[in-house]
């Protein structure tokens, strides 16, 4: 099962290393990392995607309760959080497939960011299923290079 865990660290050199390790010392696998500064300039908020059962994930969050630096530890559960993913995807298009790979872009509310003769850049942002959605259809056009950032959350409350 994939677990969203959200961990509040001090801006402090180090910690980004130290998280990784605790998950690769442990033959843990972690499927996405993000991690960027929160409106406190001294704390970075680390969203980190991982797959395990329930004891593997308490066993993930004891043990990052543990490391120095680290604040808060939040397992996020089903309906307790909002995230979304941003991905760069760079589309081959030509003269015949353009129009048709702005139109799929615009029904997902993505953005043409880049326009090349050979390609379109698009910028869309959501949840991981419209993500997955939209790049399953640029497929067929070739996706000649792409980045995602990985999940980001915030808890409802």
């Amino acid at each position: 099962m994939r677990h969203t865990i959200s961990v509040l660290v001090e801006n402090k050199f180090g910690v980004l290393t130290r998280v990784a390790g605790l998950f690769s010392g442990r033959g843990y696998n972690i499927d996405t990392l993000n991690v960027a500064p929160t409106a406190d300039p001294t704390a970075s908020r680390m969203t980190i995607v991982t797959r395990g059962d329930d004891a593997t994930l308490d066993q993930i969050v004891k043990q990052l309760n543990k490391l120095v630096d680290v604040i808060k530890v939040q397992d996020f559960r089903e309906g307790e959080f909002v995230d979304r993913e941003l991905v760069l995807v760079k589309v081959a298009v030509d003269s015949k497939t353009r129009a048709e790979v702005m139109q799929i872009a615009d029904i997902f509310r993505a953005k043409i960011v880049d326009v090349q003769p050979k390609s379109l850049s698009i910028e869309v942002t959501g949840e991981e299923s419209k993500v997955e959605k939209l790049l399953n259809l640029m497929k067929s056009f070739g996706v000649m290079d792409l980045t995602r950032t990985g999940k980001v959350a915030l808890p409802r409350k």
